[in-house]
């Protein structure tokens, strides 16, 4: 019983987003942190950030990662809180909605989709440059935008749009003022769900680009294979 009460309760939905969450962005982060501010011995230092400094390329290829989170990050947004709002909203089974939406995340993150998408750039004769590095971004990480955006409007009070429409204000107004407010901490989630992922990430700029763009996901990995 307690756990057939478990599962249908709408808190349980969010045990394998934190568990996804701590491993997958979290631990790694924390990783990220420990090793910048220790050296080979494993002593606490500064040094780290003196050598990178120093070194011009990697601070243009971290300024280069975040342009290119802030573009994803955009366009997720752009596209994910229309299909938010319309699963929100539909008469479908959300349940399988939800579930389809996550075997989504989870076929963009899996690395044997990468050379797939190679092959139809280079198929389609287009460069694997930037706008192939932001679409697979994009599709690889909008799924969390649109499971932000969608959990705070499947909890949002419907009255407030009603009382809204109620006082005069147009469709437009009714969004701008009811509907966004209310929306934005799915909207915030989502962009911490997008943008750090994006400037960590160094298999997707490999595999789509060809090599051709380099991240600071890559620069990361690097450092950290050479300081073993």
């Amino acid at each position: 019983m307690k756990l057939k009460a478990l599962l249908a309760s709408r808190k349980s939905w969010t045990i394998p987003y934190m568990i996804f969450s701590a491993i997958f962005v979290v631990l790694p982060l924390l990783l990220i942190v420990i090793y910048a501010f220790t050296d080979d011995t494993g002593r606490f230092t500064f040094e780290n950030f003196g050598k990178f400094f120093s070194r011009p390329e990697a601070i243009n290829t971290f300024v280069y990662s975040i342009g290119i989170a802030i573009i994803t990050t955009a366009l997720c947004i752009l596209l994910g809180y229309p299909a938010a709002w319309i699963l929100s909203n539909s008469k479908l089974n959300k349940s399988q909605a939800l579930v389809t939406l996550f075997c989504t995340a989870y076929v963009g993150q899996h690395p044997s989709t990468y050379p797939g998408y190679s092959s139809t750039l280079r198929f389609s004769r287009s460069a694997a440059g930037r706008g192939a590095l932001i679409f697979g971004m994009v599709y690889n990480f909008i799924p969390f935008m649109i499971y932000s955006i969608y959990n705070t409007l499947q909890k949002m009070d419907r009255n407030y749009i009603e009382v809204a429409q109620d006082l005069g204000a147009n469709p437009r107004q009714v969004f701008m003022k009811a509907i966004l407010p209310l929306s934005m901490p799915g909207v915030i989630s989502g962009i911490l769900m997008v943008f750090m992922p994006t400037i960590s990430t160094f298999a997707i700029a490999e595999l789509l680009t060809l090599n051709n763009i380099k991240l600071f996901g890559t620069t990361i990995q690097e450092n950290i294979n050479n300081s073993m």
